[in-house]
């Protein structure tokens, strides 16, 4: 070819692969984020409680029955919109472990306080390091983990009514 054909093509071939990038951007699900950790166990870890400094947890907490992990904190206003539907998931008899992520202790129990608590176990990880092992990207986000402590999907972003009865609840439930 020569160099005219060239310089012709260079731009068209820059505009494709930028046409493919945009659509797979623009069709992709940003609530879907692959994870390594699906399929597989609850890292290793001990956590402090939330409420309790001496009191230190293990991933033993999460086994015995399906549960759900999330990670919340108070200085994100998405966790704060999900928070009610969680406290409704709760009161319908759905296991939930909280994971306070990133976050000051006393700003989180003062938020429990006022907003109600929607957590059997509410683990304490102010610098982030579960969240770093279950590759967490922010708040919120939730782990399906059954009861052998095998995480089996995630989900990020807010959990709400649409998405639990869409998609949620029928993971959940296989976890049975």
């Amino acid at each position: 070819m020569n160099r005219k054909t060239w310089l012709f093509l260079i731009p068209f071939i820059v505009f494709l692969l930028g046409a493919v990038f945009l659509f797979k951007g623009l069709y992709s699900d940003p609530t879907k984020l692959e994870s390594v950790m699906v399929g597989k166990e609850v890292p290793v870890f001990t956590l402090q409680d939330i409420y309790d400094l001496g009191k230190q947890h293990d991933r033993s907490i999460l086994t015995g029955r399906p549960m759900l992990l999330n990670v919340w904190a108070t200085w994100c206003p998405t966790c704060y919109g999900e928070h009610t539907y969680l406290k409704e998931l709760a009161g319908q008899g759905i296991y939930i472990v909280g994971m306070n992520y990133k976050d000051e202790r006393n700003k989180a129990i003062k938020w429990l306080a006022e907003l109600g608590n929607p957590y059997q176990i509410n683990l304490y990880d102010p610098d982030g390091m579960l969240g770093l092992d279950l590759g967490v990207y922010g708040a919120p986000e939730t782990f399906f983990i059954d009861s052998k402590g095998i995480i089996r999907y995630r989900h990020v972003g807010d959990i709400n009514p649409e998405n639990w009865a869409s998609t949620l609840k029928p993971i959940f439930d296989a976890m049975k």
